[in-house]
This record gives C-alpha cells, sequence and structure tokens, in this order.
C-alpha cells in the first residue's frame, strides 16, 4: 500500500493536469514505457544522504593516496633498477621494447574496452525514464537511487578507472602475442587440414583468439552492467507489472545482444582453426569426430549465428523484446545439440567400434606433425634421427672390451652428481667456498690427447660464512667473489690420488686460468658491492685483497642509485655505508647465468643445467636456450615440467623448467655469461623461424652463428633438457604405423633411477665413447640413455645423440635390440649387484660403522655384440668433514658381472664366469675393514650354442718358502702389477691381482704362525 505521503503528493500532481502529460514527456525523452502503459509515479521519499565532513575527506584522500604510492612505489623501483641493470649488460633496447609495447598495450586496450563498457553505463544512466511505476520493487530501489545519485560521478569515474585498469593490466600481459603477430615469419610448412602455413597457427590465431576475447569482455560487461543501470534506474523491471524494458533499454539491450551473436559467429569461424590442437582423439589434432562432425557442426552455427544476428537487428524495427530473447536461447540450443551431441553420438556410434581405422589418417598426421615440431624426424624423411638393428647377445665375448676400444679406455668412474663434496673437500680451500651440489662435464685437449672430465667452478657460498663473517658488511663488501676452477679426468678415481688437473690457490694447471675470480656463478649472494676506491676491500682467493676493475655491475655514484637499491633491498647501509658511497662503488645482481640469459631474451626457455668451462683464460658460464610455442598444428601438446623430470631434478641438483604446454622446441640459441664481467652473449645455432621472428623484435640481440670463436664452439654440447624431452617422445613416436600407435605397441619408457625410492626417469647421461656404427677409432662427446620395454625392465633401445660441434652434431643414432633377444635394463642390472650374496655382503659391511655407501651413476654403453654397464660405489663417513670416496666398481656384460676396487679389476672379473664374481683381484680393496674373500666361484660351463670355453677358476701351485723369500716374490709381483696398470692390458692386470692376492695370503698365514720374531714386511699395493 502506497504511504500517506506519497498519496498526498499523487494528489498535488493530479490538480496539476501533470498526470496527463507523462507518456509525452518520456516518450520525448527516448526512455518511456510502451503505449496504454499505466504510468503511476513513484516519487523520492525523504531520507537521509550520507555527509562526510571536510576534514573527513581530506583524511581519506591522503589515505588513499598513500595507499596508492607506497603500491606503485615498489614497482616503479623495480623498473629503475631494471633499466640500470639492462644498461650494464648492454641490451637496455631489449628493456625498452618490452616496456614500451607493455605500455601502449595497457593504454590502448585499457581506454577502448574501459570507452566502451563506460559508453554503455553513461547511455544506460541517460536512458533511465523520469517517472517510474509505482511498485514494491522501485520503493526498495529508491533508498539506493538515493545514496548513489549524489555520487554518481564519483562511482563512475571509479568504475571507467577500474576497468582501464583491469583490462589494460590483462593486455600488457600478452606483450609476446602482439609482437610475434607483427613480426612473425613462416615455417614453410602448411597444415594438412586447412593447407594454411604453421604461421597462422602460431602467430595469428592466437592474437585473433585475444581480440576475440578482448570483444566478449567488452559487450558482456558492457551487457551485464548497462542492465544493472536500467534495473537500478527503473528501465527493467523484473517483479512490476506491465512491459519489463523500455523502448529506450530495449533498443540498448537488443544492439549489445546483435553484437554478442555476431562475435559468436566469428568465434564459430575461428574455432573450426582450434580444431587441429583438439585433445578428442588419441592425439593431439583433428580427430575424425572433429574432421567429419565437429568442422561442419562450427560451419552450420557459424551461418545459423549470422542469420539470428541479423534477426536482432531486425527486432529494433519489429518492435519486439522477445525476439533478441528467443534467438540467444535458439543458438544454445542448435550449440548443444550440433556442437555438443551430435559429435558425441559419432564418437560413440561410428569412431568408437572402429578406432584403429577410423583414426589412422589422423594419426600419421599427428606422428608426422610430432616429429617435425620435436626435431625427430627420420634421416629416411631428411631428419637427423637414425635407426640401427643392434644385434646383441645375451652371452658375448669379452674379447670386445680391450683397453685400446675408445669406450673402455675412457669409461666414466666419477659421478659429477656424487662428488662434489670431495671436490670441497680437497679443492674447497676457504671457508667461505663451496661447489655445487651437481658438477658438469666437459671435455678438454690435455697433452694432444681429447678427454672428458668433471668441473666445477670454486664460488663463494654465502651459507658457508660463519660468526662474524654474516654480518652486512663482511657478506656484502668483503666476501663478494669466488676464486678459480677445479677439473679431475673422469676416469680417474680423484677421491683416492686426490690428484686433480686443474685446480688450488693461485690456479695450476694446463687449462691457463689467468682469470679466476667468480663474480657471477650458481651460488653467490643476491647483490654485492664491488669496486669502491681506497684501500682494497674485497678478500681475494689467495689471501689477499682486491678491487673490481671489470664491466660489470651498477655505478652507486648517485643518491638516486642507491636510494633505490636501499628500497629494493631494504637496507639503510646503501645509503650509510662508506663502502656504497665511494666513488666507483658498483652493484652486481642478478648474477645466476640461468637468470641474467632469461632476463636477457625473455621469450627463451633455458635449460636447467648451465656449466662451466674455461676459455682464453677465463671462466664462461654456457647457457642452452630453447624457443618454443604449443600452437604447432598436430603436434603433441605436452608439459615441459612432465618431459624433462628427472631424478636430478627431483632432487633439486637442477633446475625445473615449468608446468607449461608446448608442441614445438628447438635449441636455437646458445649462450656464454663471462663469470668476471657478467656480460651475455647470445648466439644463434639452429635455423628456427620462432628465433627469426624475435629477432626482429629485438634486432640486435642475438648474434649470427659465424661470430662464435672456436673456443667457445669447442665447448658447445647437446643439451640435456631438449634431450630429454626428445626421448620422452620417441617412446611412442619411433613408431610408424598408426595402427600400432593407437594400439601402444612396441612402446618404450624411460627406465626409472634405480636407486631412487620414487619412480623418477633416469637422467640421460654425458660419455665419451666410440660412435655406434663407427669403427674410426675415436672416442666422440655424447648424451646417451638406454629405452625399456614398456611394463617391463628388458632393454628396448639405447639412444645417443653427437654432442661435439661439426657436421654430425645433433645427429642421432637410435639402436633398436631384437624383440627376440632379452637383454637386461638398468633397472634388472641394478637389482642383480644388489641380489649378488657376495657384493651384497660386501656392501652391507661397507655401509656400516657409521658410512653411508652411495650408488653412482649407471653407465650403459654399446660395446662389442651387447651392452656394458658401469657402475662407481661410493663410501662416506657419517659427519661433517665426510666425503664421498670411491671403494669399489661394479660392472655387468652379457650375463656376467665384475666386482672390484677398482676399473681395471671389475673388467678382469667378467672372465671369471657368467653368473658369479670372484674377489680374488682386491675387490674388497686395500684398507677395507672387511678381509679379502678366499673363495672362488666353482666352474660355469658356458650356455648351449656359446662358442665360450668353459671358465674355471686356474689352478696355481701353493706358495712355498721363508717369509722373507715369500715378501721377496710378493714385491716382485707388486711391481708387475704396476707395470700392468701402466700398460692397459686388463688380463696382465687380473693374473698380477690374483699373484698379489695369494702371495698376500701366504704371507699373512706364515705371519700367524711365527714365533713373533719381527719379519720383513712387503712394500704397499700401488693405489
Amino acid at each position: 500500500m502506497p504511504s500517506l505521503g506519497t498519496c498526498a503528493r499523487l494528489g498535488t500532481l493530479l490538480l496539476k493536469d501533470e498526470i496527463e502529460s507523462v507518456p509525452d514527456r518520456a516518450g520525448a525523452a527516448g526512455g518511456g514505457w510502451a503505449p496504454g502503459e499505466e504510468n503511476l509515479v513513484a516519487m523520492r521519499p525523504d531520507m537521509p544522504s550520507i555527509r562526510v565532513s571536510r576534514r573527513g575527506k581530506i583524511v581519506i584522500g591522503v589515505l588513499a593516496s598513500l595507499f596508492v604510492l607506497l603500491s606503485a612505489l615498489g614497482s616503479l623501483v623495480r623498473v629503475y633498477t631494471d633499466w640500470l641493470w639492462f644498461g650494464e649488460v648492454g641490451f637496455r633496447s631489449v628493456f625498452s621494447t618490452i616496456l614500451m609495447t607493455r605500455i601502449v598495450l595497457f593504454l590502448t586496450v585499457g581506454l577502448a574496452l574501459a570507452a566502451i563498457i563506460g559508453a554503455n553505463v553513461f547511455l544506460a544512466y541517460r536512458m533511465r525514464p523520469p517517472f517510474r511505476p509505482i511498485s514494491q520493487e522501485q520503493e526498495n530501489l529508491e533508498r539506493y537511487r538515493v545514496a548513489l545519485e549524489p555520487r554518481k560521478r564519483l562511482i563512475f569515474i571509479g568504475l571507467v578507472g577500474l576497468i582501464f585498469l583491469a583490462s589494460g593490466m590483462s593486455a600488457q600481459a600478452n606483450w609476446k602475442v602482439w609482437q610475434l603477430w607483427r613480426h612473425g615469419e613462416t615455417f614453410g610448412v602448411t597444415d594438412p587440414q586447412f593447407n594454411r602455413d604453421i604461421s597462422f597457427f602460431a602467430w595469428d590465431y592466437p592474437a585473433y583468439r585475444l581480440i576475440l576475447g578482448l570483444g566478449f569482455n567488452a559487450v558482456v560487461f558492457s551487457l551485464l552492467l548497462s542492465l544493472a543501470v536500467h534495473y537500478l534506474f527503473g528501465a527493467f523491471r523484473i517483479a512490476t507489472p506491465g512491459p519489463k524494458l523500455t523502448i529506450a533499454a530495449r533498443r540498448h539491450v537488443t544492439l549489445l545482444v546483435f553484437f554478442f551473436i555476431v562475435l559468436k559467429a566469428c568465434a564459430y569461424w575461428l574455432d573450426r582453426y582450434g580444431l587441429v590442437f583438439s585433445g578428442r582423439g588419441k592425439v593431439t589434432g583433428a580427430s575424425y569426430t572433429d574432421v567429419n562432425a565437429s568442422l561442419p557442426a562450427k560451419m552450420i552455427l557459424f551461418w545459423v549465428a549470422v542469420l539470428i544476428a541479423l534477426a536482432v537487428l531486425a527486432s529494433l524495427w519489429l518492435k519486439s523484446a522477445q525476439i533478441p530473447v528467443i534467438s540467444f536461447v535458439v543458438l544454445l540450443i542448435l550449440s548443444i545439440g550440433i556442437n555438443g551431441i551430435y559429435p558425441a553420438i559419432v564418437q560413440q556410434v561410428t569412431v568408437k567400434p572402429n578406432a584403429s581405422d577410423k583414426e589412422a589418417p589422423y594419426i600419421d598426421r599427428n606422428i608426422q606433425a610430432t616429429r617435425q615440431a620435436y626435431d625427430i624426424v627420420t634421416d629416411k624423411d631428411g631428419g637427423k634421427v637414425t635407426y640401427q638393428d643392434y644385434e646383441v647377445t645375451n652371452r658375448p665375448d669379452n674379447s670386445a672390451l680391450t683397453a685400446s676400444d675408445p669406450t673402455v679406455a675412457n669409461l666414466r668412474i666419477l659421478d659429477p652428481n656424487v662428488v662434489s663434496p670431495t671436490f670441497s673437500k680437497f679443492q674447497q680451500l676457504r671457508n667461505q667456498y663451496g661447489f655445487p651440489a651437481k658438477l658438469d662435464i666437459d671435455r678438454y685437449e690435455v697433452d694432444g690427447e681429447v678427454a672428458d672430465y668433471v668441473v666445477g667452478v670454486r664460488e663463494l657460498d654465502q651459507s658457508k660464512l660463519t660468526g662474524n663473517q654474516t654480518n652486512w658488511i663482511n657478506a656484502h663488501t668483503f666476501y663478494t667473489h669466488g676464486f678459480g676452477f677445479a677439473a679431475a679426468a673422469a676416469s680417474s678415481d680423484v677421491t683416492n690420488t686426490k690428484q686433480f688437473t686443474e685446480g688450488d690457490i693461485p690456479p695450476k694447471g694446463p687449462l691457463k686460468l689467468t682469470t679466476p675470480q667468480v663474480y657471477y656463478g650458481e651460488l653467490l649472494p643476491n647483490y654485492s658491492i664491488v669496486g669502491a676506491s681506497g684501500a682494497p676491500r674485497e678478500y681475494d682467493g689467495a689471501d689477499v685483497k682486491n678491487t673490481y676493475g671489470g664491466s660489470g655491475g651498477v655505478s652507486l655514484s648517485n643518491v638516486i642509485n642507491r636510494l633505490a637499491f636501499g628500497m629494493k633491498y631494504r637496507e639503510t647501509n646503501f645509503l650509510l655505508n662508506d663502502a656504497a658511497s665511494a666513488k666507483g662503488a658498483k652493484i652486481m645482481f642478478d648474477r645466476d647465468p640461468r637468470e641474467r640469459v632469461k632476463k636477457v631474451a625473455p621469450f627463451l626457455t633455458v635449460d636447467g643445467d648451465p656449466y662451466p668451462a674455461v676459455i682464453e683464460g677465463r671462466v664462461q658460464w654456457f647457457v642452452d636456450a630453447y624457443t618454443t610455442i604449443a600452437n604447432y598444428p598436430y603436434s603433441e601438446r605436452q608439459s615441459l615440467s612432465d618431459l624433462t623430470t628427472d631424478s636430478l631434478t627431483a632432487t633439486n641438483r637442477t633446475a625445473s623448467q615449468a608446468d607449461s604446454q608446448v608442441n614445438y622446441i628447438r635449441n636455437s640459441v646458445k649462450a656464454t655469461v663471462d663469470a668476471y664481467s657478467g656480460k651475455v652473449t647470445l648466439y644463434e645455432w639452429d635455423d628456427d623461424p620462432v628465433l627469426k621472428s624475435w629477432k626482429k623484435v629485438f634486432p640486435n640481440l642475438v648474434q649470427d652463428k659465424k661470430s662464435i670463436p672456436a673456443s667457445v664452439l669447442a665447448h658447445v654440447r647437446y643439451p640435456q633438457d631438449l634431450f630429454e624431452v626428445q626421448r620422452k617422445l620417441l617412446e611412442q613416436y619411433h613408431v610408424d604405423s598408426a595402427t600400432d600407435f593407437y594400439n601402444v605397441a612396441d612402446k618404450w619408457t624411460v627406465p626409472n633411477d634405480p636407486y631412487l625410492d620414487s619412480n623418477v626417469a633416469q637422467p640421460p647421461y654425458y660419455v665419451l665413447a666410440s660412435a655406434p656404427g663407427t669403427k674410426d677409432g675415436q672416442p666422440k662427446f655424447q648424451l646417451t640413455t638406454p629405452m625399456k620395454v614398456n611394463n617391463s625392465t628388458n632393454l628396448a633401445a639405447y639412444i645417443t645423440v653427437d654432442s661435439d660441434p661439426g657436421e654430425n652434431y645433433g645427429k642421432m643414432t637410435v639402436l633398436n635390440v631384437p624383440d627376440s633377444t632379452v637383454i637386461q635394463g638398468p633397472e634388472q642390472i641394478a637389482n642383480t649387484f644388489r641380489s649378488n650374496a657376495t657384493i651384497s655382503q660386501n656392501i652391507s659391511l661397507l655401509d656400516s660403522g657409521g658410512s653411508q655407501v652411495i650408488h653412482g651413476n649407471l653407465l650403459t654403453l654399446p660395446i662389442g655384440d651387447s651392452f656394458l654397464y658401469v657402475e662407481p660405489l661410493y663410501v662416506q663417513a657419517s659427519g661433517s668433514t665426510g666425503y664421498p670416496i670411491l671403494q669399489r666398481v661394479m660392472v655387468a656384460y652379457g650375463d656376467k658381472i665384475g666386482y672390484a676396487a677398482d676399473l681395471a679389476g671389475a673388467l678382469e672379473n667378467l672372465s671369471r664366469g657368467p653368473v658369479g664374481v670372484s674377489l680374488l683381484n682386491g675387490g674388497v680393496g686395500a684398507g677395507s675393514s672387511s678381509p679379502p674373500s678366499t673363495s672362488s666361484p666353482s666352474p660355469t660351463p658356458p650356455a648351449s650354442g656359446s662358442s665360450a670355453p668353459p671358465t674355471a677358476e686356474p689352478t696355481t701351485p701353493p706358495v712355498t718358502g721363508s717369509q722373507a723369500q715369500i715378501v721377496t716374490q710378493l714385491n716382485a709381483s707388486l711391481a708387475r702389477l704396476q707395470t700392468a696398470y701402466r700398460s692397459g692390458d686388463f688380463a696382465a692386470i687380473g693374473q698380477a691381482q690374483a699373484e698379489v692376492q695369494r702371495l698376500t695370503e701366504a704371507y699373512l698365514k706364515s705371519q700367524s704362525g711365527a714365533n713373533g720374531s719381527p719379519s720383513p714386511k712387503p712394500s704397499s699395493s700401488p693405489s
């Protein structure tokens, strides 16, 4: 019921004959109700308005300004310090290009959407009817109108400002899409469905999607906010009887619905191209159902949407408010029926019962596209992957294991993932230094021979600073850098010999390190202040102080820079400390090689394992970088993180990749970072259209491949993350037949790391070995991995890629193991080692008394007519002083295993039987707490069909003579053993070791029966 006040006001209006003029005035305003409507007018009730005092407004304004200022200040400081950083590395043009692109997108898109949405809100307000029918609904809304009306301008500005900020921030984050749309290069390859160049899907399609999304945002928010304004001010009624919309509001809403349907028609047209990324079928790409059901459905919906859009537009003249609603509902129903239900029926009725046949042509498309996108095309199709049948036997002849074989001569017994504490023990030299948890493998030519080395940089490890070393002055102005480089031959036992090829302070070795200071690395603090004039204050490796004189670092010469960095790191010492304000002072930050490359080239994905090398007297960090996209038609989309996860990333020894979707990757860039100056240099490596596009965006960023110095080129290697991506794809994509692919026939999988509890993939390993299929006697630096049969531990294949820069760089060889032969894979071999009674018992002894046994990498190497497995075994004492020491080496070849204190002994052990292990060659090692075994395996006949003779323990006459005579014979045997070690003759080594063991046992036996008189002692055996 109307209130008495309302009735009184209505009476006054009636007396003044105002009620008759209401329809005319409303119609003249363009916002009246339909003719014949009852126009009872709702007048405003007397309601108190919310008022804020002048002082309150000032306080609120000051607080809001402070909040905005503090929020923006952090961003401004970050932008300013980044601008300084890019100036340091010489790539300020990169920073300005990215910044300007972001600003332009922010302003353009923000202003466009704010203008469109704001204009619609403003129109909705202007279309409000001057009078509103009396109803409970309108009385409830009146209180909000009264509260908002005095502040409508402020609310409108705030709403438009919020839209501007939200739209601009969303748009500027997509700066890469816009730049690639403008500068994208063609691929020269067309997709099999639409015959469009891949560049359309890589650059144009994402941009069109983005523009379409912005259009939908503008129209949808305009529609929703306009309806809200229409409702609030009475042009749109829900509970009031009569028409629900005024004529003006109806026209406004109809136009917005028209634009929405037009955009929906564009979306249906664009959706056709999106089918090449469909995941409906077995693989990524348009499946049978997509091509034969979804594609026609989208074309039908496109034309239906066009007709509906025209009908909605015609409703403006037909004066019907029902046509837009009916059209929208019809489009929704048709979309569900044609685009949803119909393809589902085709999938269930037509495809599912005959999937292998129906999907075969589309799986073929996926196989070809995936091989192209991941660079695993076979050599017969012009690619670099060669498949070879590798005829193997599980009872090979040991004659292939000769010291002259390049693979055997370069067998690696140092595991770079294990021996970092050993490097720290003998090469740390000062408590503030340290080595990364994972060292690296590289090759050097020393004394005319190329060999692989385990290498590491002696870096400043701030976590090792103690006591007074941890205060701000020492941590950031005194201990500022690392010092030097350490290298040990990978085939040597540096854990026992302690003989490093390169190391010490000052540097010693054949690598001729002339600038040992390391100001940029993986362990360095987040920032250091260097280069301050006056007395040298930076601790150098040789217990002296120096002053940095390189080009790295950002100047702290002015108070603005010091204030900016003080705010960045929340540290007042930037303004108060003398070193920070001294002449020549610089700050070094963002010092990690990976982060520097990522920051200089944010469009690149960097490898998780940078590695150092000594080049022309300086330490250089090598960082492999990739260009990736996720819009390569028909190529299989995968998570980059999943593709590159292994036991190293699982244990945080190498950096993990982001969980982003990719279906194309190239190692387009080789980057170097100077450890002294921090200089970042990017070299083009792969002829890649993605990189070509980015080179147009940043013209002077990446240097040509021809400009790579020979000294840098010598240390280029095939990147690990790329190889892991490729081997993961080759699990299934080595199959040519679409039917076999669909049925998951002949699928491979990467073996799990046998010594990690979780099911995590074994990482690939760098080795220096004979290239598969070659007999030139020259070892090649390779990145290798075994592959096992799916759901089995048997070996299925072996993949190796040439990692030496040259004409064969990147050539991938896949050795296929015949199905007719069962060859044990790494997991089975590891289990064989663990289950052998002799080895298991010895490991238990080594793993007792506070010591810990550490299993090194289990290498798989093709040699002869089988695979040789080599695994070093380390023992580390408990406590902070313990470090891994190589104590045993385990090898397996065919069905024979060897176990000894060194590699030569383990290889010689292989001749003692197909399943037995003998420790007669000193397998428990000199100095071990475990006594030498006196047992030997019984003779074992050869397997049926084997040409190998039966292996039996040779009989030897008992040792006779006095202790002095035994000692004389033992010393002679030790001399023969040393000679055998130098010659590399494994047979001679084994014979000499057996003789030493036999004489040692005789000596101990004679000594135990002596009367305690002193007797001569044999000289110590060689290590």
